[in-house]
């Protein structure tokens, strides 16, 4: 018996004995045994949730908490029956999917997520280097290309090797979670550290924050937080342009903060490394909760608490020269320098004109920016597109300015570096799927390279024009596909042809069939609404509207080419 069977056999006579036992053994077995969910956690915590957190902080204030909960719960939901179909059949969900549902679903899925791990794995690199290159060492990194594509690579030879250390079972993958858990770690106490110190400093509304986790979808078409009552202030012929505005960027805020929670590849990871590591049916109440305490918990704690702390810091609050009416005064404001110029730039040139706009000269533009009213500066400064690393002032009350931008970087690596780590090894299961062959070998091996390698290209290919469409097609395809696949897998659990006798039944098949259909309903809303955002933009358009008809196509025929098979085989038989 080789080392990873007898490691599962032992998981397997553990969980048995702790059940025997009763709840309090079994949930001690359970921590015990944890892995898969934290390594859906190093994908669902990376640069997109941070930055999604920080502008719904920056945006919203508190009010928007519950948009996060909410993603989290519908993505543990569908995780939960992904892994729980996986863990009765045994079988890999690709081949069951062409097999019992529709080929056309099973490749949409596969190709997805492939394109998602390649063009997600760039802003990952690009995450760590800026890590690197502005906190940990800004004296000895610069900013050049020669830099970037070296650090690259060495974040690429770094993830391969914890990719092998993943691939051996027994204490090789055991340090690799706890690797994994540690990177978690820092980064939790970091920001409820950050909370705790606001907290004492009685600076926290905790009502509010209360408030802020009771949805409330009339977020999507009202300004949230300190908004609305700013808005109020301006002047009525300005209200609808700032409204528009706020509206804008709030939806978008939105839409990528739900998307952080699961993606289209956090689908097809769950499942795979759940057979990688050999468990069955006796592993069903493990992986969920695995997946509560590994992935929910440590995203809802980091992310609840980056906005709290971004609501504090950025909020409608803006330093003191923002405010005045003196241009000298004004363009010293750090506000201002930091892209404020730009919004209010829009704003004068919206009541002036373009072409009086064009011809006026700098100083002119200067006068008028500084001229408008307080509420206007305040909602502008709202609206600038921030980096993550912004959020490194909210830890300098508790470490001072150099810890914190030590401590800062430090997670934030850790953040990019583990979704590479993981953005490559779902790449390793999906070649292995496409080309037929066990998990593990040449195909992993290529699959993981493809992604890294691709990511390490970012200098070249991020930053250039394909930056624009390269996350246009992945998002696009990927939020598309992210009901399909809820459908899909809700199909399969009601399917006696796929779950045989261990398809649930009563009212565990109603409790399952509940859950998950509002899951699939909030999926297929949150799809809606970013399609339809992008169907807007006239360069994104016709690309998103070429790839929707394209692919209902292959799914209708899909269906089709399957019924026939279906008729066909029936015929045969009799």
């Amino acid at each position: 018996m080789s080392e990873s069977e007898s490691q599962i056999d032992q998981g397997r006579a553990l969980l048995a004995d702790a059940q025997r036992q009763g709840l309090g053994a079994t949930l001690v077995a359970f921590v015990r045994l944890s892995g898969p969910g934290w390594l859906q956690r190093a994908i669902t915590l990376g640069g997109g949730s941070l930055a999604g957190a920080l502008f719904l902080g920056i945006l919203g204030n508190t009010s928007l908490l519950w948009l996060q909960l909410m993603a989290i719960i519908m993505g543990v939901v569908m995780l939960s029956a992904i892994s729980y179909v996986t863990l009765s059949t045994g079988e890999r969900p690709f081949r069951a999917i062409n097999r019992h549902i529709n080929p056309a679903l099973g490749w949409g899925w596969l190709i997805a997520t492939i394109m998602a791990n390649i063009i997600w794995c760039m802003p990952q690199y690009s995450l760590c280097f800026a890590a690197i290159q502005k906190n940990l060492a800004s004296s000895v990194i610069t900013d050049s290309d020669l830099a970037k594509f070296t650090v690259s690579v060495l974040i690429l030879v770094a993830a391969l090797f914890a990719l092998y250390l993943n691939g051996r079972q027994g204490r090789a993958a055991k340090a690799f979670d706890l690797f994994l858990k540690a990177l978690v770690g820092l980064i939790v106490i970091c920001f409820v550290a950050v909370v705790a110190l606001l907290a004492s400093k009685g600076q926290l509304n905790w009502s509010q924050i209360a408030a802020g986790f009771m949805p409330n979808p009339s977020s999507w078409f009202r300004p949230a937080g300190e908004l609305g009552p700013l808005l109020e202030q301006v002047p009525e012929s300005m209200q609808d342009y700032w409204r528009v505005a706020i509206l804008k960027e709030q939806r978008a805020v939105m839409i990528g903060a739900a998307a952080t929670a699961v993606g289209i590849n956090m689908t097809f990871l769950m499942p795979y490394t759940l057979l990688n590591r050999g468990w069955d049916k006796t592993f069903r109440g493990l992986a969920r909760f695995d997946l509560s305490t590994g992935m929910a918990v440590p995203y809802l704690a980091v992310t609840s608490c980056v906005v709290i702390a971004a609501a504090a810091t950025f909020h409608t609050k803006v330093d003191d020269a923002l405010l005045s009416e003196n241009p000298s005064t004004f363009v010293e404001s750090a506000d201002f320098k930091g892209g404020a110029d730009k919004v209010l730039a829009k704003r004068v040139e919206h009541e002036v004109g373009g072409i009086a706009f064009d011809s006026m000269d700098h100083d002119t533009r200067v006068r008028r920016m500084a001229a408008l009213p307080a509420a206007e500066k305040r909602i502008a400064a709202s609206l600038v597109h921030r980096n993550a690393f912004h959020l490194s002032k909210a830890l300098e009350p508790l470490l001072g300015e150099q810890r914190a931008n030590l401590v800062f970087g430090i997670g934030v690596f850790g953040m990019g570096f583990s979704t590479i780590i993981i953005l490559m090894l779902i790449n390793g299961f999906a070649f292995c799927e496409m080309f037929d062959a066990p998990l593990g070998g040449t195909p992993f091996t290529v699959g993981c390279l493809v992604a890294g390698l691709s990511g390490a290209a970012w200098p070249r290919v991020w930053a250039g024009e394909a930056g624009f469409w390269l996350p246009i097609l992945a998002s696009s395809f990927g939020m598309m596909l992210l009901p399909i696949a809820y459908v899909t897998f809700f199909v399969m659990m009601n399917s006696r042809a796929v779950m045989g006798d261990e398809r649930p039944n009563g009212i565990s098949l109603g409790i399952w069939n509940a859950l998950m259909g509002i899951s699939v309903l909030g999926a297929i809303i949150a799809s809606v609404a970013a399609i339809g955002e992008k169907i807007s933009d006239k360069r994104a358009g016709p690309v998103v509207i070429g790839m929707a008809s394209v692919y209902v196509v292959l799914v209708l025929l899909g269906f089709l080419f399957r019924r026939t098979d279906g008729v066909k085989s029936d015929a045969n038989s009799d």
